[in-house]
Protein backbone atom coordinates (compact mmCIF):
# COMPACT_ATOMS: atom_id res chain seq x y z
CA UNK A 1 0.00 0.00 0.00
CA UNK A 2 0.97 3.40 -0.50
CA UNK A 3 3.00 4.70 2.57
CA UNK A 4 1.22 8.39 2.35
CA UNK A 5 -2.50 6.23 1.98
CA UNK A 6 -1.51 4.19 5.05
CA UNK A 7 -0.60 7.05 6.86
CA UNK A 8 -4.13 8.75 5.95
CA UNK A 9 -5.59 5.13 7.07
CA UNK A 10 -3.76 5.17 10.24
CA UNK A 11 -4.37 8.68 11.24
CA UNK A 12 -8.13 8.30 10.64
CA UNK A 13 -8.30 5.26 13.01
CA UNK A 14 -6.60 6.37 15.40
CA UNK A 15 -8.55 6.74 17.87
CA UNK A 16 -9.74 2.72 17.14
CA UNK A 17 -8.20 0.33 19.93
CA UNK A 18 -9.16 -3.01 20.68
CA UNK A 19 -8.37 -2.16 24.47
CA UNK A 20 -7.55 -4.34 27.07
CA UNK A 21 -10.44 -5.65 28.17
CA UNK A 22 -9.88 -8.55 25.47
CA UNK A 23 -6.18 -9.57 26.61
CA UNK A 24 -6.01 -13.18 27.29
CA UNK A 25 -4.70 -11.27 30.61
CA UNK A 26 -8.10 -10.33 31.60
CA UNK A 27 -9.74 -13.75 30.68
CA UNK A 28 -11.98 -15.37 33.20
CA UNK A 29 -10.09 -18.56 32.56
CA UNK A 30 -6.91 -17.00 34.30
CA UNK A 31 -8.75 -14.96 37.36
CA UNK A 32 -6.84 -15.87 40.60
CA UNK A 33 -3.67 -16.84 39.38
CA UNK A 34 -0.99 -14.33 40.66
CA UNK A 35 1.18 -12.28 38.56
CA UNK A 36 4.26 -13.60 39.94
CA UNK A 37 6.25 -14.81 36.96
CA UNK A 38 8.86 -12.32 36.15
CA UNK A 39 9.14 -12.45 32.60
CA UNK A 40 12.15 -9.94 30.07
CA UNK A 41 14.02 -9.63 26.87
CA UNK A 42 17.05 -8.92 26.45
CA UNK A 43 16.61 -7.60 23.33
CA UNK A 44 13.87 -4.58 25.07
CA UNK A 45 12.90 -3.34 28.43
CA UNK A 46 9.57 -3.35 29.85
CA UNK A 47 7.25 -0.22 28.28
CA UNK A 48 10.54 0.36 25.75
CA UNK A 49 10.43 0.15 21.92
CA UNK A 50 10.91 -3.59 20.32
CA UNK A 51 13.57 -2.89 17.85
CA UNK A 52 12.95 -3.39 14.01
CA UNK A 53 14.98 -6.92 13.79
CA UNK A 54 11.61 -8.66 15.71
CA UNK A 55 9.02 -6.49 13.73
CA UNK A 56 6.79 -8.16 11.18
CA UNK A 57 7.37 -8.90 7.54
CA UNK A 58 7.72 -6.20 5.20
CA UNK A 59 8.83 -3.57 8.55
CA UNK A 60 11.77 -6.05 10.18
CA UNK A 61 13.12 -9.46 10.16
CA UNK A 62 10.46 -11.06 12.03
CA UNK A 63 12.22 -13.19 14.15
CA UNK A 64 10.94 -13.59 18.09
CA UNK A 65 12.82 -11.78 20.62
CA UNK A 66 14.48 -13.53 23.14
CA UNK A 67 12.50 -14.09 26.63
CA UNK A 68 14.03 -14.23 29.74
CA UNK A 69 11.06 -15.57 33.06
CA UNK A 70 11.47 -16.94 36.63
CA UNK A 71 9.35 -17.22 39.36
CA UNK A 72 7.53 -20.72 37.73
CA UNK A 73 5.95 -22.44 40.79
CA UNK A 74 7.70 -26.02 41.10
CA UNK A 75 3.69 -27.59 40.60
CA UNK A 76 3.59 -26.23 36.99
CA UNK A 77 3.23 -28.83 34.32
CA UNK A 78 3.17 -26.30 30.88
CA UNK A 79 3.74 -22.98 30.09
CA UNK A 80 1.84 -20.93 27.48
CA UNK A 81 3.13 -17.95 25.86
CA UNK A 82 0.68 -15.51 24.51
CA UNK A 83 1.63 -12.40 22.62
CA UNK A 84 -1.15 -9.40 21.30
CA UNK A 85 -1.72 -6.12 20.19
CA UNK A 86 -4.48 -4.48 22.15
CA UNK A 87 -3.70 -1.54 19.98
CA UNK A 88 -5.15 -2.37 16.71
CA UNK A 89 -7.90 -0.93 15.38
CA UNK A 90 -10.09 -3.97 15.64
CA UNK A 91 -12.47 -5.50 17.90
CA UNK A 92 -10.02 -7.70 19.98
CA UNK A 93 -6.24 -8.01 20.12
CA UNK A 94 -4.59 -9.28 17.84
CA UNK A 95 -2.97 -12.16 18.52
CA UNK A 96 0.59 -12.48 17.00
CA UNK A 97 2.03 -16.08 18.40
CA UNK A 98 0.36 -18.67 20.45
CA UNK A 99 3.16 -21.29 22.13
CA UNK A 100 2.43 -24.30 24.65
CA UNK A 101 4.12 -27.32 25.44
CA UNK A 102 6.97 -25.42 26.74
CA UNK A 103 8.54 -27.18 29.28
CA UNK A 104 8.29 -25.17 32.78
CA UNK A 105 11.94 -26.15 33.80
CA UNK A 106 12.94 -23.90 30.93
CA UNK A 107 13.95 -20.69 31.86
CA UNK A 108 13.11 -18.71 28.51
CA UNK A 109 13.55 -18.75 24.70
CA UNK A 110 15.78 -17.93 22.52
CA UNK A 111 15.75 -15.46 19.62
CA UNK A 112 13.64 -17.00 17.06
CA UNK A 113 12.24 -19.90 19.09
CA UNK A 114 8.60 -19.04 17.95
CA UNK A 115 9.32 -19.24 14.15
CA UNK A 116 7.88 -22.18 11.95
CA UNK A 117 9.01 -24.98 12.21
CA UNK A 118 8.80 -24.85 16.14
CA UNK A 119 9.60 -28.45 15.92
CA UNK A 120 10.51 -30.50 19.55
CA UNK A 121 8.28 -29.61 22.59
CA UNK A 122 7.13 -26.14 21.84
CA UNK A 123 3.68 -26.37 19.93
CA UNK A 124 2.41 -23.29 17.96
CA UNK A 125 -1.30 -22.07 17.98
CA UNK A 126 -2.99 -20.05 15.37
CA UNK A 127 -2.77 -16.29 15.43
CA UNK A 128 -5.21 -13.80 14.59
CA UNK A 129 -5.47 -14.37 10.59
CA UNK A 130 -4.66 -18.15 10.87
CA UNK A 131 -1.19 -17.82 11.34
CA UNK A 132 0.60 -20.20 13.07
CA UNK A 133 4.01 -19.01 14.37
CA UNK A 134 5.48 -15.90 15.59
CA UNK A 135 3.99 -12.49 13.45
CA UNK A 136 6.06 -9.59 14.83
CA UNK A 137 4.63 -6.08 15.44
CA UNK A 138 3.51 -4.28 11.99
CA UNK A 139 0.78 -2.18 12.88
CA UNK A 140 -0.84 0.50 10.19
CA UNK A 141 1.54 3.65 9.76
CA UNK A 142 0.22 6.90 11.16
CA UNK A 143 -1.90 4.78 14.18
CA UNK A 144 0.54 5.46 17.01
CA UNK A 145 2.59 3.39 18.92
CA UNK A 146 1.11 -0.05 19.81
CA UNK A 147 1.89 -1.86 22.81
CA UNK A 148 2.90 -5.51 22.29
CA UNK A 149 2.03 -8.01 25.77
CA UNK A 150 3.97 -10.82 26.04
CA UNK A 151 1.90 -13.09 28.66
CA UNK A 152 3.39 -16.53 30.01
CA UNK A 153 1.12 -18.40 32.10
CA UNK A 154 1.94 -21.67 34.05
CA UNK A 155 -0.75 -24.22 34.13
CA UNK A 156 -0.94 -26.95 36.80
CA UNK A 157 -1.33 -30.00 34.16
CA UNK A 158 -0.68 -30.44 30.08
CA UNK A 159 -3.44 -28.58 28.29
CA UNK A 160 -5.68 -30.65 26.25
CA UNK A 161 -5.93 -29.39 22.55
CA UNK A 162 -6.29 -30.53 18.76
CA UNK A 163 -3.47 -30.25 16.44
CA UNK A 164 -4.69 -26.81 15.02
CA UNK A 165 -5.55 -24.54 17.98
CA UNK A 166 -6.07 -20.62 18.67
CA UNK A 167 -6.51 -18.25 21.51
CA UNK A 168 -10.24 -19.76 22.43
CA UNK A 169 -8.70 -23.22 23.27
CA UNK A 170 -5.97 -22.33 25.12
CA UNK A 171 -8.11 -19.83 27.42
CA UNK A 172 -10.93 -23.19 27.73
CA UNK A 173 -8.11 -25.80 28.56
CA UNK A 174 -6.40 -23.27 31.04
CA UNK A 175 -10.22 -22.65 33.10
CA UNK A 176 -9.45 -23.54 36.28
CA UNK A 177 -5.35 -24.65 35.83
CA UNK A 178 -3.55 -21.68 35.47
CA UNK A 179 -1.05 -21.52 38.64
CA UNK A 180 0.70 -18.00 37.95
CA UNK A 181 1.46 -15.88 35.12
CA UNK A 182 3.82 -13.27 34.21
CA UNK A 183 3.71 -10.09 31.62
CA UNK A 184 6.33 -7.67 29.28
CA UNK A 185 4.95 -5.08 27.12
CA UNK A 186 6.93 -3.82 24.61
CA UNK A 187 5.85 -0.86 21.64
CA UNK A 188 6.53 -0.30 18.05
CA UNK A 189 5.40 2.34 15.91
CA UNK A 190 5.43 3.40 12.59
CA UNK A 191 5.44 6.79 11.39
Amino acid sequence: MNPAIERLIGRTLRAIRAGDRHLAWNAPALAGAPDSIALASPAFAAYAAIPPRHAGTGVGDNISPPLRWSGVPEASAELVLVIEDPDAPLPRPVVHALATGIPPVWQGLPEGALSLPAGGLIRLGRGSFGRRGYAGPRPVRGHGAHRYVFEIIAADRPLLLAERFDLAAVLASLAGHALARGRLVGTFERA
